[in-house]
C-alpha cells in the first residue's frame, strides 16, 4: 500500500472514495445550548456533521461551532433555497468559505411539506457535479428520482424517510427498500427519523446510513439520544448484513419434534 492509498475496512461506508467509520450523519441546528450540541455530536460518534450555510454565521457562535467541530467532516447544506440558482450560489459560497467541495443540496418546492422541487434539484445537481462538487442531494422517496440523481454523478442520494422534523419514521418502507436495492450509490435516509427504532428500520431496509437532527436536538436528553442513535444505526446495519429470517404465517418450533418423551 502506498502512502497515498487509504485502507478501507470491509464494511466501511465509502462516499466519493472517502471511507467513513460512522454511518450516522448528524445536524447541528436547534440544540438548547452550544455545549449540549458538542456533547451530543461527540456521543453520536458521527464523523460527518451538517449545517445550513445560509444560517450559520462565520463569526461569533458560528465561528466557534466550526472551530469546535474541526475534527469532523463538515457537510454544508443549501437549506432554505427554493431555486437551482440559489442552491448553486450557496454551494459556491460554502466551498469558498469552508474549503470543501462536499455539499448537501436541498431545493425546497413547498414550504408546508418541505418537499423538494425535483426539476430545480436535478438542475442544481447537474451544475454542481459538473463543477467538481461532491453532491449529496436531499430528495423524495422516489426510485426514479434517485436513479436520475445517481446518473448525474451524485456521490450519494438522500431520500426522505418522512416529512422533515416530523419524527414519523420511515413512511414508505417499500419504496425505500427498492431505492436501496437498486441504487448504484450509497443511500442515506434523511428526514423523519424520530427515535432509535426508526433508524434501525431504515438501516434494515438496506440504507447505507442515516442523517438526523431534530430527533437528537429536541430530545429531552440530546446526548443520551445521540448515543441511542449511534447504537441503532450499527444494530440495523448488522441485522441487514446478517439477513433476517423469512416471515411466515404459521408457527414453527425452534426445537425438533422428533425424540420427544412419550412420542
Amino acid at each position: 500500500m502506498t502512502e497515498t492509498q487509504t485502507e478501507i475496512p470491509g464494511d466501511a461506508l465509502v462516499i466519493a472514495g472517502i471511507p467513513l467509520r460512522s454511518r450516522l450523519f448528524i445536524g447541528t441546528a436547534g440544540y438548547p445550548t452550544q455545549s449540549i450540541l458538542f456533547d451530543a455530536v461527540a456521543a453520536s460518534g458521527a464523523e460527518v456533521v451538517t449545517a445550513s450555510i445560509r444560517r450559520v454565521s462565520l463569526q461569533g457562535h458560528g465561528s466557534d461551532t466550526l472551530r469546535r467541530l474541526k475534527g469532523h467532516r463538515f457537510l454544508p447544506n443549501t437549506a432554505g433555497c427554493e431555486t437551482a440558482r440559489d442552491a448553486i450560489m450557496t454551494a459556491e459560497l460554502a466551498r469558498e468559505a469552508l474549503d470543501t467541495t462536499w455539499i448537501k443540496v436541498e431545493v425546497i418546492g413547498d414550504r408546508e411539506t418541505l418537499y423538494p422541487d425535483v426539476a430545480e434539484l436535478l438542475e442544481a445537481c447537474r451544475h454542481l457535479v459538473d463543477d467538481g462538487f461532491t453532491v449529496l442531494p436531499y430528495c423524495n422517496d422516489d426510485p426514479v428520482v434517485c436513479q436520475r440523481l445517481a446518473d448525474l454523478g451524485c456521490a450519494a442520494v438522500m431520500p426522505m424517510g418522512s416529512l422533515i422534523g416530523s419524527g414519523m419514521g420511515v413512511a414508505n418502507p417499500a419504496n425505500l427498500e427498492l431505492i436501496c436495492r437498486r441504487s448504484p450509490v450509497p443511500v442515506i435516509v434523511d428526514a423523519g427519523i424520530g427515535t432509535a427504532s426508526d433508524a434501525v428500520i431504515a438501516m434494515e431496509l438496506g440504507a447505507a446510513g442515516c442523517l438526523l437532527n431534530t430527533a437528537v436536538a429536541k430530545a429531552d436528553d440530546p446526548e443520551r439520544m445521540a448515543r441511542a442513535m449511534r447504537s441503532a444505526v450499527q444494530a440495523g446495519r448488522d441485522a441487514h448484513c446478517a439477513g433476517r429470517i423469512p416471515k411466515r404465517g404459521r408457527a414453527e418450533p425452534s426445537s425438533p419434534q422428533l425424540g420427544l418423551v412419550g412420542s
